[in-house]
């Protein structure tokens, strides 16, 4: 009988050791929430083909461990978001969640994500409702605030002397944050803030407007298939030869594959494009369009970005996530070679880097992208941060 009990421990002692280096063999599991139906079909692809390409670059690995990156759709409802993303806190046990591409459903994720201790990187929504007070450790956001972008145009529009302006954008959190970014440094008049609803398509309406009000330059937040009709619709109105488009997400490398020549020349505001100079994105740009056969917009950089980011973390813990106070501490240090070059955090987990005006070119193999005009803000960060205590 003590013989068959020694036997049973050292069978349980030896089940325990060989369970060690199993443990110690488990995937880093990442969920992408991004918008891959409807309207913003597009931009989700982007965020979601350049997290693949940054895992590929990396070996499919993170810290030696072998990576599972779990896609799925919000279909841009925030009920739906809610109910996924919950899916992949209890059913998959993501370590990590990145997305997603619209603030309206970030604003639905959040929540869920942030209270179950689960890291989550946003590659494009920046709201400003999470970076003052409502600042969390578990929120890092690999674009920009979404007030600094949209202030490109109010700066430009402010320094080119523009008298009179004309703003339109949907009718959601971004759209509102669109606003208030143009309001910071734009310090003429207003003559209409129009707010469209979320997926609208026809522009006739607003156009007859602007044509009659005569602005001295419209400027406007209109992202995805939204984009795109505007701006075949504006300039087939015959505006863009009187007055100038600045834009932020309207004319950019998602949407002018079907814009096409009614984009050239039209203006916009970013933190990036393809003809940024650094040794990281032509590297980027060169094996994204291999792989895709497109040329990447910011969704795609921001989510290549945002796999380094995660990368980097687990490298410096060495792969253990159990102590989420050091992983946080990680991925605050932002330590990897960010494509768009200088690139740090605030204390919000919100970016510090360069702004820039953009405009749209057609390159000499007949694909369009947009090309850096000027910059406008240097090692930039947003006005919210003082209001986060540290995390």
């Amino acid at each position: 009988m003590k013989q068959s009990l020694k036997l049973a421990g050292l069978a349980a002692l030896m089940m325990s050791v060989s369970a060690i280096p199993a443990m110690a063999q488990e995937k880093i599991k990442v969920g992408v929430i991004v918008s891959l139906s409807g309207a913003g079909a597009v931009l989700g692809q982007q965020a979601r083909d350049g997290f693949n390409l940054a895992v590929k670059d990396l070996g499919g690995k993170m810290g030696g461990k072998d990576v599972e990156v779990i896609v799925i759709d919000d279909e841009l409802k925030p009920d739906v978001a809610v109910t996924k993303v919950k899916g992949l806190l209890e059913r998959d046990k993501v370590d990590f969640v990145v997305g997603p591409i619209f603030s309206n459903i970030l604003g639905a994720i959040h929540k869920p994500v942030t209270e179950n201790k689960t890291f989550l990187i946003s590659p494009n929504a920046g709201p400003s409702s999470y970076a003052g007070k409502e600042c969390n450790p578990y929120f890092y956001v690999t674009s920009y605030q979404n007030d600094q972008i949209h202030q490109i145009l109010g700066n430009v529009a402010q320094k080119r002397g523009y008298k009179k302006i004309y703003l339109m954008t949907p009718n959601y959190q971004a759209g509102k944050d669109f606003v208030a970014g143009v309001k910071m440094d734009f310090k003429g008049e207003i003559l209409e803030e129009s707010f469209i609803p979320l997926g609208t398509l026809d522009f006739q309406a607003e156009l007859s407007k602007i044509a009659s009000m005569k602005p001295d330059a419209v400027l406007t937040f209109m992202p995805g298939g939204m984009g795109v009709n505007l701006v075949k619709q504006y300039k087939q109105a015959g505006l863009l030869d009187r007055i100038p488009f600045l834009s932020t997400f309207t004319v950019d490398e998602s949407t002018l594959p079907a814009q096409q020549d009614a984009a050239i020349g039209m203006f916009g505001g970013s933190n990036w494009a393809p003809t940024l100079d650094t040794a990281q994105n032509k590297k980027f740009v060169a094996e994204y369009e291999k792989a895709y056969n497109s040329v990447p917009a910011t969704y795609a950089f921001q989510s290549y970005d945002a796999a380094m980011l995660i990368n980097s973390a687990v490298v410096a813990v060495k792969g253990d996530l159990s102590d989420k106070a050091k992983v946080a501490a990680a991925m605050k240090k932002a330590d990897f070679p960010s494509i768009r070059g200088s690139f740090k955090f605030s204390n919000n987990g919100y970016p510090v880097q360069d702004f820039f005006l953009t405009k749209v070119a057609k390159r000499a193999d007949g694909k369009f992208q947009t090309e850096i005009v000027e910059k406008v803000f240097s090692n930039y960060g947003d006005r919210y941060a003082k209001d986060c205590a540290a995390q």
